[in-house]
């Protein structure tokens, strides 16, 4: 990609922006040196890492990454045979203290596909012998620690032991009765050996050794005689620290020798899962979704936003390339926007073919170039010199030289800077030679020529800004095959020029653009026109939808409640019959009793008994008749062959096998469904020719009363995988294509057997989270075969 490209759409602002984001020193190189790739699988994988880290981001929050230095150095230096010092060390520690964190960090991260960046994830293997004798033994800032090694603690103790000495030995001299031969009751360092200060006369009264004097010379610090010996022994243990010291380091560097390879391994993973993080966060602080790439070169951007302007100044739009047609010509007044959407399209190209999300809706396409070219003056300038226009031709002429099928050209203002008709045939020349080339070309002109020139071209259309005459300013918004239109006679007349002095000068344009500007005027109206009936449907279809939504709420809701009504009169039912037939079986033994002991049975206690019993029956008469238990009876006996309805579904089939005792498989239609003896009901008049399955029709299904939500909240675990289970049946049943089961966050246990079981299931096509705004983690998108 040419570096001028670069520099025109300001790419270097966009780095800036991700090298801010970032946290490690070595991420920021990598940011500041991003470039574009023009191999569509290198994008394709930098994009799939790009969405892997922002799922990461949105569902687990961020790495456990600090900043550390670039390890090349030092295991440069390793592998030359040299020792590293403490920081070198402690940088290591850090490093790979990061990689075990970050690998505990993504042990519990079940619901999120890393699998883009598996292959880097596989290289945090941590060297643990290295590990555990750095960690031993030094500090993150490189301070060699007690436990680096016995004979080091035991010298830090005796270094401790002998300084505490001395303190005392010299608080002695400064708190004591041999304060007064001192200028200052303070102990200092002279020579790394411990001093006081003692005044010039008294300089014999501590004997020792002078190691320094005052400015003046009235005061000597003085080492006293009675810790000569104490200073010299600290002296004696602190240089057998530093050997102890140097040895601990040189140890630790042959053991680090061994592992230069994944040292520098580990480093390089840790920089690239930062720099891919700082993607992921600028993707969310742009608010920017994954392209799609597509094969042809074509473009197809959805509420595109430059993202150098200001969210809420920028006014999106809709900008596609390359399907319908290869050349767009856009026109309309100077500051409406026409040079932004060049360079809106040329940064959210470099933009996706460097790994990154782009400031657009989802579902927008980019192509892959090979090369982007641009010549994009100042879109201020309202009048051009010969050297500009020089200039404009020059870049012209260096892309022209190098255009092909795989180059995307954005030019703004072809042709302009010299004579009007000259400038408009030299521009149609130019764009004819580009077409022949199979280039994709953007331009944005003036000349009204070039607006025939959209229509006369095949593959090529029209575009322009649009503006509103009623404010007399741009709105922004670019309009698709539709040119811009002269706006000067309703401008005269809006500021008050004479009637008679625009009627004059409108009777003096050429027929040819008088034809133009009245084409232009009836396109306008056609695209509002067309507009406002769209929208008017959109609204429309917005509220069928949300009535039906309703609707099936509603439904679903009595149902539940019908259901719920059934399942409470059955166990009602069950209870009754439960006890009365505990208080017959009484009865019946208290009689048996009676009978064995050879007691005769008393007439009143058997009319007694008679009369219960007749009670029972009569209850039980009762109960026989009840109508919810004649339907559940109607529902719990049922034969291989019969036709029953799936009251889950609310459709009708085939019992074709009995699997337990309360478990059957019913055909309906072409699928085949497991269903309890509680959830079917035997159709009256079922004769033995129903018994061949009767395929369910599309309308049929289309009539199902399923849906494209399954809300599992609160339920027990059980129940939902249960529901789950159903709702996926009735969703194939009803023709559905993609599906939402809203499980919440909560403990995970219902959101971890939700996505089980879509793993497991042969219906399942693909799954992932909801987008935030629809649910987030708290919901998944499922789209079935």
């Amino acid at each position: 990609m040419n570096k001028k490209i670069l520099e025109i759409m300001e790419f270097s602002r966009i780095t800036e922006l991700l090298e801010n984001l970032t946290i490690t020193e070595p991420a920021k190189k990598e940011a500041q040196e991003l470039l574009p790739s023009t191999d569509y699988d290198k994008v394709k994988s930098r994009l799939d890492q790009t969405f892997a880290l922002a799922n990461l981001l949105r569902v687990k929050g961020q790495l456990p990454l600090t900043d550390f230095e670039d390890v090349k150095p030092s295991t440069k230096r390793l592998s030359v045979k040299a020792n590293l010092n403490g920081q070198e060390l402690g940088n290591l520690l850090l490093v790979l203290t990061l990689a075990n964190e970050i690998n505990m960090f993504l042990e519990d991260v079940d619901n999120v596909d890393l699998s883009a960046i598996d292959n880097l994830l596989d290289q945090l293997d941590v060297p643990d012998q290295l590990y555990r004798e750095l960690k031993k033994s030094v500090d993150y800032d490189g301070t060699v620690l007690d436990t680096a090694s016995s004979a080091l603690a035991r010298l830090r103790h005796d270094l401790r032991s002998n300084e505490e000495e001395i303190k005392n030995k010299m608080e002695s001299y400064t708190k004591g009765n041999s304060s007064k031969y001192l200028s200052e009751g303070i102990v200092t360092i002279r020579d790394d050996r411990y001093v006081i200060p003692v005044k010039q006369e008294y300089r014999g009264k501590f004997g020792g050794v002078v190691h320094d004097q005052s400015a003046s010379g009235q005061t000597l610090f003085i080492e006293p005689e009675a810790v000569l010996n104490l200073n010299n022994r600290q002296q004696n243990l602190l240089a057998q620290e530093r050997q102890e010291i140097h040895r601990i380091l040189r140890n630790l560097s042959d053991l680090a020798r061994e592992d230069i390879e994944e040292l520098n391994q580990i480093a390089e993973v840790l920089t690239q899962l930062d720099f891919l993080q700082a993607k992921a966060k600028l993707a969310k602080q742009m608010k920017a979704t994954e392209p799609k790439l597509s094969q042809d070169h074509s473009v197809n951007l959805l509420k595109a936003r430059h993202p150098l302007i200001d969210p809420e100044k920028i006014v999106p739009n809709d900008i596609r390339l390359g399907t319908d047609f290869d050349t767009m010509l856009i026109t309309g007044p100077n500051t409406g926007g026409k040079t932004i959407t060049l360079k809106t399209v040329g940064l959210l190209q470099l933009m996706a073919q460097s790994g990154l999300f782009i400031p657009a809706e989802e579902g927008s396409t980019v192509g892959i170039f090979n090369e982007i070219f641009a010549d994009i003056g100042d879109e201020q300038s309202i009048e051009q010199s010969l050297s500009t226009f020089s200039s404009h031709i020059n870049d012209i002429v260096a892309i022209m030289k190098n255009v092909d099928k795989n180059t995307l050209v954005l030019i703004d203002e072809i042709g302009a800077g010299t004579d009007p008709e000259e400038g408009a045939s030299l521009a149609i020349s130019i764009l004819d030679f580009l077409r022949k080339k199979n280039a994709k070309i953007m331009v944005t002109t003036h000349y009204p020529e070039l607006k025939l020139y959209g229509y006369n071209r095949p593959r090529t259309t029209n575009a322009s800004m649009e503006f509103d005459l009623k404010t007399l300013s741009p709105t922004y918004n670019l309009q698709i095959g539709i040119p811009g239109h002269s706006n000067a006679f309703a401008i005269a007349r809006r500021l008050g020029m004479r009637e008679d002095v625009v009627k004059n000068a409108q009777s003096l344009i050429k027929d040819t653009d008088s034809d133009i500007n009245k084409m232009i005027e009836r396109l306008n109206a056609q695209t509002k026109a067309a507009t406002t009936a769209r929208q008017r449907l959109e609204t429309s279809l917005d509220r069928a939808q949300k009535l039906e939504k309703k609707l099936q709420d509603a439904l679903d809701w009595y149902n539940q409640r019908l259901q719920k009504q059934l399942d409470f009169a059955q166990e009602r039912a069950n209870e009754v019959v439960a006890k009365r037939r505990k208080k017959a079986d009484k009865i019946i033994e208290e009689l048996e009793k009676q009978r064995k002991n050879g007691a005769g049975i008393q007439e009143n206690k058997l009319i007694d008994a008679k009369g219960e019993l007749n009670s029972l029956e009569r209850q039980a008469q009762n109960l026989a008749n009840n109508k919810v238990l004649q339907r559940e009876k109607r529902r719990h006996h049922v034969n291989v062959g019969d036709r029953v309805k799936v009251l889950s579904y609310g459709q009708t089939g085939t019992i074709t096998k009995k699997l337990t005792e309360h478990e059957y498989e019913v055909q309906m239609g072409i699928i085949k469904v497991k269903v309890s003896d509680r959830d079917v009901e035997k159709i009256d008049g079922t004769t033995k020719k129903q018994k061949q399955p009767v395929r369910a029709t599309s309308a049929s299904l289309r009539r199902s009363n399923a849906h494209s939500e399954l809300d599992l909240r609160g339920q027990r675990y059980d129940e939902a995988m249960t529901n789950l289970d159903r709702y996926i049946d009735s969703a194939l049943l009803a023709g559905l294509s993609t599906v939402t089961i809203i499980h919440g966050i909560g403990t995970g246990a219902i959101r971890k057997g939700v996505w089980q079981y879509l793993r497991s299931s042969g219906h399942v096509k693909a799954f992932n989270y909801a987008p935030a705004n629809e649910g987030g983690n708290g919901a998944t998108i499922v789209q079935l075969k």
